[in-house]
């Protein structure tokens, strides 16, 4: 489930839209908040070949499946 579009709202706060449509808000601070500053965030942006979110050109990444997982609810979650 490859990440289409992304928002960051205010920190580690993103608005997420997933290829099936599904869109939801997330703080990702967990997720990657030990690898990344606030004044990191800033170079976000979807990897196309793989559809993950990276940041720091690729130094951080969260797999699509991953954050589809984090932004939903699903079990089986990990920080980077």
């Amino acid at each position: 489930m490859k990440l289409l579009q992304f928002k960051n709202l205010a920190g580690f706060e993103f608005s997420l839209t997933f290829e099936n449509g599904k869109t939801a808000n997330v703080d990702l601070e967990p997720l990657i908040g030990r690898y990344l500053s606030t004044e990191e965030l800033g170079s976000a942006e979807i990897d196309l070949d793989w559809g993950c979110l990276q940041f720091a050109g690729g130094s951080v990444d969260i797999e699509p499946k991953t954050l589809y997982r984090f932004a939903f609810g699903e079990s089986n979650v990990q920080a980077a």
